[in-house]
């Protein structure tokens, strides 16, 4: 071969190589570095979201955004995407709690850090679902930490094409669950081209919709004993909405009676020991409805047990249980707990969690579940099961869940796991274990700072609920005498934690444990069989049993 067609040769490969290589994927968010201010980004009401000069990490400006109160401070952008195809999203930021995520049909993805002044950058990725045609990109920062700063925002990637097709109409509107004051109306999902139906809008008597993310709305502060009407229609993320459904009417009740099924007293019990009994405690002070603790997965897996040891049909347990109804008592069943192994690992499938859950309330005769997380979960599987169990059963669920401090309310887990039950619309009393966290001062003041803290957080988890309502949905557990990492709740903690929640009408006092209600070590000692301090037989389950929600 001569040298010029070498020359041409060796061209020709280098302009095919050239041509081989993939090409760099684009940015395809708007205003990825806020060089317009917010325009393309929705920021949260309270998020006090500017568009700054300094600090910023690239370009003129960068997104300035502070929590403020409950809030968390989150902008957001909704994107097309493609199908089945690989994304990957990156920013840079500063503060002291920074988040980066995505959501959209078969896409939860987020990662967060805490830079403080320094910029840092964040990077997760994801890979849409064969239906996914939109994601919504988030940064947001964290309760009371001060302002953050996010500035060159990346989704990597190809866009979609635009979507203008509406999901379709919901089917199987009903309306009941009615109470003097709230009816409950409940549909069948609808389908979207995209995959992802972003919101239901419910209107009540043709009046102004309220967007709802789940499958079920409950309409408050309705007059009694009258009669109203609802529709309901579905809309995608793209703003493409679905005709309304036909209007169904439902009425308000007229009754004075409160529910014979609501639990509002209820000291957790370990089950595994045998004393006290239910019936001797219940004789000896009058409660007759207590939380037995904890139903676990046996050494086979998915089958529930007592403690994972004892089986969930012993003798024992289920003849206390029916002496104890005999007197006109009732049962709370917990799952979960300190040790484990949870039943919502062990049983690996939605379907196998709720048969688990099943057998549980059947052999013990009861329609209260509570679900104590204090280990990571399976948010999904362990929530979907929870509302087809409420769905099939009317079953009153309770999440019993972590404090992280007295000002900052539940940890961001317990939180995520709460969205989540918001979203798939499942109702649950929230019930955090004011004991064991941070608190500074008088500790009846943390526990209750804790308990506020947590209600905070419930706004804005489910903001079109009244203070009432938010209120009556949320419970408080304190671990009487000397607790695990030092505090002590006195009596006199007790009471005022007692008085606090039956001035704000609580919806549940449940307490750690029947088993320690006594005086037996008031040396300090952290014991399951004793509170640690001086004290009277059952003296605590005295002092809560003044509460009356």
């Amino acid at each position: 071969m001569n040298r010029s067609v070498a020359i041409v040769a060796a061209a020709a490969l280098a302009g095919a190589a050239l041509i081989a290589r993939p090409a760099a994927a684009a940015n395809i968010l708007t205003n990825p570095g806020f060089e317009s201010g917010l325009s393309g980004w929705t920021c949260s009401a309270t998020a006090s979201a500017q568009a700054v000069s300094s600090p910023v990490h690239g370009g003129t400006k960068a997104l300035q955004a502070t929590p403020a109160g409950s809030d968390y401070a989150r902008c957001q952008q909704t994107i097309t995407v493609k199908p089945s195809t690989a994304y990957q999203l990156s920013a840079w930021v500063q503060g002291n709690y920074v988040f980066l995520g995505a959501t959209g049909t078969g896409v939860n993805t987020s990662t967060w850090g805490a830079p403080g002044a320094a910029w840092t950058q964040l990077k997760t990725s994801f890979t849409t679902g064969a239906s996914t045609t939109s994601v919504t990109v988030y940064v947001n920062g964290w309760y009371g930490q001060g302002a953050y700063y996010a500035d060159d925002v990346v989704l990597d990637g190809p866009g979609g094409a635009p979507d203008t097709e509406p999901p379709t109409v919901p089917g199987n509107l009903t309306v009941g669950g009615a109470t003097n004051t709230t009816l409950t109306a409940s549909w069948s999902a609808s389908t979207d081209n995209s995959g992802s139906v972003a919101r239901y809008e419910i209107s009540r008597d043709n009046g102004t919709p309220a967007a709802v993310t789940g499958t079920s709305h409950t309409a408050t502060g309705l007059t009694p004993n009258t009669t109203y009407g609802f529709r309901v229609r579905a809309c995608d993320a793209a703003g493409n909405c679905s005709a309304y459904t036909a209007s169904v009417s439902g009425k308000t009740t007229n009754d004075t009676t409160p529910p014979p099924s609501d639990i509002r007293l209820a000291p957790y019990i370990d089950i595994t020991m045998s004393t006290p009994s239910l019936v001797s405690a219940a004789n000896a002070t009058g409660v007759k409805t207590y939380t037995l603790a904890f139903a676990l997965g046996d050494s086979t897996g998915c089958n529930p047990a007592w403690g994972g040891t004892i089986p969930i049909d012993d003798p024992r347990i289920i003849n206390d249980v029916k002496a104890l109804q005999a007197q006109g008592g009732q049962v709370v069943v917990a799952s979960g707990g300190a040790q484990g192994p949870y039943l919502e690992h062990n049983c690996g499938t939605t379907a196998s969690l709720l048969a688990a859950y099943k057998k549980v309330l059947d052999t013990v005769g009861t329609n209260h579940l509570d679900v104590d997380v204090e280990a990571s979960i399976d948010v999904n599987k362990v929530n979907s099961a929870l509302k087809q169990l409420q769905t099939e059963r009317g079953t009153k669920i309770s999440y019993t869940l972590r404090i992280q401090a007295q000002d900052y309310g539940l940890d961001p887990f317990s939180v995520q796991i709460l969205q989540d039950a918001a979203a798939k619309g499942l109702n649950v009393l929230v019930n955090p274990m004011v004991m064991d966290f941070g608190g500074t001062g008088n500790w009846g003041d943390s526990m209750i700072s804790a308990a506020q803290a947590t209600l905070n957080q419930m706004k804005s988890i489910w903001p079109s609920k009244s203070d009432a309502e938010l209120k009556r949905g949320l419970g408080v557990t304190p671990m009487i005498g000397k607790n695990d990492t030092g505090p002590v709740t006195t009596q006199a903690d007790a009471r005022k934690l007692r008085d606090w929640a039956n001035a704000n009408h609580l919806g549940f006092v449940g307490f750690w444990s029947v088993g320690r209600d006594n005086g037996g070590c008031p040396n300090g000692t952290v014991s399951p069989t004793c509170s640690g301090i001086a004290q009277s037989p059952y003296e605590f389950t005295g002092i809560f049993k003044g509460f009356t929600g």
